[in-house]
């Protein structure tokens, strides 16, 4: 893997003008069936991001390739399984590892439409799932809408790191930065890691350990963060150096999610289904977690008293750390996660817990793109509803145990939420519009 890697590296930086292409074709096959399995494409998807990042392709046009590759890696894999059919398991490479395509069948038919949301960030289900719903005669309109859904989230999580990277290196950032830099990836890697470790292994007490390891980090944060001023600096300028209008627009509309009087409306929405639904101890997990989630960060807000950087040009008064934008997200779509994995299998339910971080990290980074928080106070927030979360969780097990809930519930909660967080977006491109207008 090495040489070739170096090879291939080595080629597209002397060929700059390829590294698009690149993108394009390591995402198709990441994504395509068997191929996915058999190419080490996350590697080098990470290697030729971080080359588009030090300036050969903004990060809109990096992700656009490399989304526009996964899907047609989905759709190739998808057609193949519907002009097939169980026939493709004569290939000479599923013949050798029919486990591939148990595995992913198997993944499928328990799970339906989920599966392709879900295992699009699990390396041997993702090349593997379209052709299996090729296979079932999955309709092609429900396809293509999943697929994009999925295809979009793919693509920030394995492209926008290796771009961020790639830009951080070749920026002069402040004395510092990447020492700093290291101890927080160091963190949140050994955070993440033993979390996913303790729960896939089902160790004792391993809710406790996550609550704990997130409460020591936060607590870390608490009292660090004015010896971070490099690293929050560099994050700062880094994103500033790569703004741009059209982005602009998406991560405003990505943070009214965050609002407080969005993330009140859609909690109340949702304990209010919860109570209507007779779903007691869902409803009490879930709007104590969020209640707590909320107090705790307005008295820490008030406590440090924290300025805002300097980037908007009509700085808020209100504090900075910790961001109750990141707090909010991480409260509200870590609990909906927690309570969709319940009496599902250790794995499954740690990725509704990733996936729901992933649509919590989008909010809180918003902040960040736009110059209202510092990357420490959305860190702060995020760590603050982890750990609320996980000790939450902690005690409704040993004193209340919590119950899957039933499916016509989810049909109740996604829709019902999905349309509020919707009609504050409305309203606020409305709110936009006639300010422009007059």
């Amino acid at each position: 893997m090495g040489p070739w890697l170096d090879s291939v590296t080595g080629w597209l930086t002397a060929n700059p003008e390829w590294l698009g292409l690149a993108v394009f074709i390591v995402a198709c096959v990441e994504c395509l069936a068997i191929a996915g399995i058999i190419v080490p494409g996350t590697v080098l998807l990470f290697a030729i991001a971080v080359m588009a990042g030090s300036g050969a392709l903004t990060l809109g046009e990096t992700l656009l390739l490399g989304f526009l590759g996964g899907l047609l890696g989905d759709g190739v894999s998808y057609l193949l399984g519907r002009r097939f059919h169980q026939n493709i398991r004569r290939l000479p490479l599923l013949r050798s590892h029919p486990e591939w395509m148990n595995g992913a069948e198997s993944y499928f038919h328990r799970y339906g439409i989920v599966s392709l949301l879900v295992g699009r960030f699990i390396g041997p289900l993702r090349p593997m799932l379209p052709m299996v719903a090729g296979m079932c005669d999955m309709p092609l309109p429900r396809f293509i809408g999943v697929s994009l859904l999925a295809g979009a989230g793919w693509a920030v999580a394995y492209l926008l790191p290796g771009w961020a990277t790639g830009a951080a290196l070749r920026l002069p950032l402040p004395e510092g930065f990447w020492p700093q830099a290291a101890i927080v990836a160091v963190g949140l890697t050994a955070l993440l890691g033993l979390s996913i470790n303790a729960s896939l292994r089902r160790q004792p007490r391993a809710t406790l350990l996550i609550g704990a390891l997130s409460l020591a980090l936060l607590l870390a944060v608490f009292i660090g963060y004015p010896y971070m001023n490099a690293f929050d600096q560099g994050i700062n300028a880094l994103i500033q150096e790569h703004r741009s209008s059209a982005v602009d627009m998406g991560a405003v509309l990505v943070t009214v999610i965050g609002n407080f009087r969005t993330q009140f409306f859609a909690a109340t929405l949702i304990c209010v289904l919860l109570f209507v639904a007779r779903q007691w101890r869902g409803m009490i997990f879930f709007g104590g977690v969020t209640l707590f989630t909320a107090l705790v960060n307005t008295a820490t807000k008030y406590f440090f008293a924290r300025g805002r950087p300097d980037v908007l040009l009509e700085p808020l008064t209100t504090y900075s750390m910790p961001s109750g934008h990141s707090s909010g997200a991480f409260a509200c779509f870590v609990a909906l996660a927690i309570m969709a994995g319940r009496e599902q299998p250790q794995r499954m339910r740690v990725t509704w817990v990733l996936l729901g971080s992933l649509l919590a990290v989008t909010v809180a980074m918003s902040r960040v793109y736009l110059g209202v928080h510092w990357p420490t106070d959305i860190m702060a927030g995020a760590l603050l509803a982890i750990s609320v979360n996980a000790f939450a969780l902690a005690l409704s097990q040993r004193y209340m145990p919590m119950p899957a809930l039933p499916q016509k519930v989810w049909w109740l909660i996604l829709p019902a939420a999905a349309a509020l967080y919707g009609f504050f977006v409305l309203v606020h491109l409305s709110g936009e519009l006639l300010r422009y207008t007059y």
